[in-house]
Protein backbone atom coordinates (compact mmCIF):
# COMPACT_ATOMS: atom_id res chain seq x y z
CA UNK A 1 0.00 0.00 0.00
CA UNK A 2 1.15 3.83 -0.72
CA UNK A 3 1.77 5.98 2.01
CA UNK A 4 -0.35 8.71 2.01
CA UNK A 5 1.91 11.27 0.67
CA UNK A 6 0.92 11.38 -2.44
CA UNK A 7 1.96 14.96 -4.91
CA UNK A 8 0.38 15.98 -8.18
CA UNK A 9 2.79 18.36 -9.85
CA UNK A 10 0.93 21.66 -10.43
CA UNK A 11 3.26 22.59 -14.19
CA UNK A 12 1.33 19.34 -15.53
CA UNK A 13 -0.89 17.29 -13.11
CA UNK A 14 -0.11 14.09 -14.82
CA UNK A 15 3.49 14.35 -13.40
CA UNK A 16 3.22 11.26 -10.45
CA UNK A 17 5.31 11.49 -7.49
CA UNK A 18 5.07 9.38 -4.67
CA UNK A 19 6.62 8.40 -1.31
CA UNK A 20 6.17 5.52 -0.38
CA UNK A 21 6.96 2.20 1.84
CA UNK A 22 5.75 -0.58 -0.34
CA UNK A 23 7.80 -1.80 -3.68
CA UNK A 24 6.96 -0.51 -7.24
CA UNK A 25 6.42 -2.63 -10.62
CA UNK A 26 8.73 -0.69 -13.32
CA UNK A 27 6.71 -2.72 -16.42
CA UNK A 28 3.32 -1.32 -14.41
CA UNK A 29 4.43 2.43 -14.15
CA UNK A 30 5.31 1.96 -17.91
CA UNK A 31 2.25 0.73 -19.01
CA UNK A 32 0.19 3.67 -16.78
CA UNK A 33 2.37 6.55 -18.64
CA UNK A 34 1.74 4.85 -21.86
CA UNK A 35 -1.82 4.40 -21.71
CA UNK A 36 -1.82 7.84 -20.74
CA UNK A 37 -0.60 9.29 -23.77
CA UNK A 38 -0.43 8.34 -27.66
CA UNK A 39 2.10 11.13 -28.67
CA UNK A 40 4.81 9.39 -26.34
CA UNK A 41 7.84 8.26 -28.86
CA UNK A 42 10.30 7.97 -25.79
CA UNK A 43 10.02 6.49 -22.58
CA UNK A 44 13.86 6.52 -20.55
CA UNK A 45 13.80 5.29 -17.13
CA UNK A 46 15.83 4.86 -14.15
CA UNK A 47 16.02 2.02 -11.29
CA UNK A 48 17.90 2.65 -8.11
CA UNK A 49 18.52 -0.25 -6.01
CA UNK A 50 20.47 -0.62 -2.78
CA UNK A 51 23.94 -1.93 -3.01
CA UNK A 52 25.40 -4.87 -0.92
CA UNK A 53 28.75 -2.94 -0.84
CA UNK A 54 29.74 0.67 -0.12
CA UNK A 55 32.99 1.75 -0.08
CA UNK A 56 34.30 -1.37 0.47
CA UNK A 57 32.34 -2.17 3.33
CA UNK A 58 28.76 -4.90 2.99
CA UNK A 59 26.07 -3.23 3.99
CA UNK A 60 23.14 -5.29 5.16
CA UNK A 61 20.20 -2.58 5.11
CA UNK A 62 19.83 0.97 4.46
CA UNK A 63 17.15 3.25 6.09
CA UNK A 64 15.41 5.93 4.17
CA UNK A 65 13.54 8.82 6.13
CA UNK A 66 12.27 11.69 5.00
CA UNK A 67 9.93 14.97 5.59
CA UNK A 68 6.18 14.14 4.61
CA UNK A 69 5.35 17.29 2.68
CA UNK A 70 8.45 18.59 2.17
CA UNK A 71 10.01 15.60 0.33
CA UNK A 72 6.80 15.88 -1.86
CA UNK A 73 7.31 19.25 -2.82
CA UNK A 74 11.19 18.90 -3.25
CA UNK A 75 10.53 16.29 -5.81
CA UNK A 76 7.87 18.29 -7.79
CA UNK A 77 9.75 21.23 -8.06
CA UNK A 78 12.51 18.97 -9.57
CA UNK A 79 10.87 17.60 -12.07
CA UNK A 80 8.64 20.75 -12.77
CA UNK A 81 12.49 22.48 -13.84
CA UNK A 82 12.89 19.43 -15.67
CA UNK A 83 9.66 20.26 -17.50
CA UNK A 84 10.40 23.73 -18.09
CA UNK A 85 13.89 22.83 -20.05
CA UNK A 86 12.55 20.14 -22.28
CA UNK A 87 9.36 19.58 -23.69
CA UNK A 88 8.36 16.34 -21.22
CA UNK A 89 4.75 14.85 -22.27
CA UNK A 90 4.91 12.97 -18.80
CA UNK A 91 7.20 11.66 -15.66
CA UNK A 92 6.88 9.38 -12.32
CA UNK A 93 9.19 9.53 -9.74
CA UNK A 94 8.92 7.03 -6.68
CA UNK A 95 11.06 6.90 -4.32
CA UNK A 96 10.58 4.25 -1.30
CA UNK A 97 11.27 4.95 2.46
CA UNK A 98 11.45 2.44 5.35
CA UNK A 99 14.37 -0.13 5.45
CA UNK A 100 15.68 -1.71 2.80
CA UNK A 101 17.69 -5.03 2.19
CA UNK A 102 20.27 -5.13 -0.61
CA UNK A 103 19.01 -5.33 -4.22
CA UNK A 104 15.65 -4.06 -3.33
CA UNK A 105 14.47 -1.12 -5.53
CA UNK A 106 15.14 2.57 -4.41
CA UNK A 107 13.79 4.98 -6.76
CA UNK A 108 12.22 4.96 -9.89
CA UNK A 109 12.32 8.12 -12.57
CA UNK A 110 10.21 7.81 -15.76
CA UNK A 111 10.37 10.18 -18.17
CA UNK A 112 8.03 10.62 -21.52
CA UNK A 113 8.83 12.78 -24.14
CA UNK A 114 7.92 13.13 -27.98
CA UNK A 115 11.96 12.38 -28.51
CA UNK A 116 14.23 10.03 -26.78
CA UNK A 117 16.87 13.37 -26.82
CA UNK A 118 14.70 15.20 -24.56
CA UNK A 119 13.68 11.70 -22.64
CA UNK A 120 16.92 11.28 -21.85
CA UNK A 121 18.32 14.61 -20.60
CA UNK A 122 14.90 14.94 -18.68
CA UNK A 123 15.64 11.92 -16.74
CA UNK A 124 19.06 12.41 -15.94
CA UNK A 125 18.62 16.19 -14.95
CA UNK A 126 15.38 14.40 -12.47
CA UNK A 127 18.41 12.04 -11.02
CA UNK A 128 21.06 14.42 -10.62
CA UNK A 129 19.24 16.91 -8.64
CA UNK A 130 17.18 14.08 -6.74
CA UNK A 131 20.42 13.03 -5.61
CA UNK A 132 21.20 15.99 -3.86
CA UNK A 133 18.54 18.26 -3.42
CA UNK A 134 16.01 15.82 -2.48
CA UNK A 135 15.40 15.95 1.44
CA UNK A 136 16.15 11.88 1.97
CA UNK A 137 17.96 10.70 4.80
CA UNK A 138 19.79 7.39 4.56
CA UNK A 139 21.34 5.20 6.99
CA UNK A 140 23.19 1.63 6.40
CA UNK A 141 23.93 -0.77 8.49
CA UNK A 142 26.83 -2.48 7.65
CA UNK A 143 29.06 -4.97 9.10
CA UNK A 144 31.45 -2.05 10.58
CA UNK A 145 27.84 -0.46 12.35
CA UNK A 146 25.54 2.05 11.37
CA UNK A 147 26.60 5.27 9.23
CA UNK A 148 24.59 8.10 7.73
CA UNK A 149 24.98 8.48 3.99
CA UNK A 150 25.83 12.01 1.57
CA UNK A 151 25.41 12.71 -1.48
CA UNK A 152 28.80 11.96 -2.93
CA UNK A 153 31.05 14.79 -4.62
CA UNK A 154 30.21 13.00 -7.81
CA UNK A 155 27.10 13.69 -7.43
CA UNK A 156 26.95 17.26 -6.57
CA UNK A 157 29.43 17.56 -9.75
CA UNK A 158 26.83 15.67 -12.14
CA UNK A 159 24.14 18.50 -10.98
CA UNK A 160 26.22 21.28 -10.97
CA UNK A 161 26.80 20.73 -14.65
CA UNK A 162 22.91 21.56 -15.79
CA UNK A 163 23.53 25.17 -14.14
CA UNK A 164 26.44 25.56 -16.93
CA UNK A 165 23.59 24.14 -19.78
CA UNK A 166 21.10 26.10 -21.46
Amino acid sequence: MKSPSFHRSPVANLFNISIQTDDFDLNAEYATLRARHRNIGALVSFLGAVRDLNDGVNVSTMTLEHYPGMTEKALANIVNAAAQRWPLIDATVIHRVGTLMPTDQIVLVVVAAAHRGDAFQGCEFIMDYLKTDAPFWKKESTSDGSRWVDARQADHHAQQRWSKTT
